[in-house]
């Protein structure tokens, strides 16, 4: 099947997701302690378990994409919801905005183009 440059963009931003995930991933388990505001004792397993859990899942949808498999399409914009719910708890019980900042903006974006029907008519789910 061809891949339309929609599907491309989108698995791009998928390894983009996998990227910032790891990345918050280690933060919380205190490996990064030199980017962002938070310092080097900041160790919090449960936000390291859930990030990490992100990464792979973010990983797999990007190859399922990759494949235009509509599957990939529909988690995709499953785990975009639950990314943002997952920023949202970040918020809410004393993280700040730049922890979340660019998480929240590309999974808003990704959430908004994968609802477009071209997208849509590209993995055949109209």
């Amino acid at each position: 099947m061809d891949r339309p440059i929609g599907v491309t963009i989108l698995g791009l931003l998928a390894v983009l997701l996998a990227i910032l995930n790891g990345i918050a991933t280690l933060r919380f388990l205190g490996f990064l302690p030199f980017i962002g505001p938070l310092d080097i004792r900041t160790f919090n397993l449960w936000y390291a378990l859930l990030y990490g859990l992100l990464t792979y899942i973010w990983a797999w949808v990007a190859k399922m994409l990759w494949e235009v498999n509509p599957q990939g399409w529909m988690f995709m914009a499953i785990i975009a919801v639950f990314n943002l719910c997952l920023a949202f708890v970040v918020l809410v019980t004393g993280g700040s905005w730049y922890d979340v900042n660019l998480s929240v903006i590309v999974n808003a974006l990704i959430l908004i183009y994968v609802m477009l029907p071209g997208v849509r008519e590209a993995f055949g789910t109209d």
